[in-house]
């Protein structure tokens, strides 16, 4: 008996950490982000092994960096449902999500609004990009 009751309740706790959500507010309506999808995504995204860059920390926090402008810190995400579970499209050898992305301290009207871009996977190469051009590598 108590043990049919430990198990439950640890599997209720991996469930619960293993889809986390936040809700946001984005100039398109309500969307919901998460920083978990399974993958090491965190980590710096570099553009032709250089700068512009981009940072991706765990705590859903990091930075952004434009073309010769300097990194700017961002609050982040990949698109989910309500649930937490990641919203993606899979191809041949890849899946596409959607990054969300906020700057922390916003410089402009336009810097205040939610930004989206692309993240893929590509599962032969073993590497992952943002906005198609700043990569990462990463091991299974």
């Amino acid at each position: 008996m108590k043990f049919s009751k430990v198990l439950c309740l640890l599997l209720a706790g991996l469930t619960i950490e293993g889809f986390s959500q936040t809700k946001i507010e984005a100039q398109d309506g309500i969307h919901y982000i998460t920083t978990n999808i399974d993958y090491p995504i965190t980590g710096t995204y570099l553009f032709k092994g250089a700068e512009p860059v981009v940072e991706l920390n765990a705590t859903g926090t990091g930075f952004y960096q434009r073309h010769e402008q300097p990194k700017k810190a961002i609050t982040w995400g990949i698109e989910c449902d309500e649930s937490g579970k990641p919203i993606f499209k899979k191809g041949f050898d890849n899946a596409a999500y959607t990054l969300w992305y906020l700057y922390t301290n916003p410089e402009t009207e336009d810097e205040k609004y939610w930004k989206v871009t692309s993240f893929t996977i590509h599962f032969n190469s073993l590497k992952m990009f943002i906005q198609g051009e700043r990569s990462k590598s990463y091991t299974e």
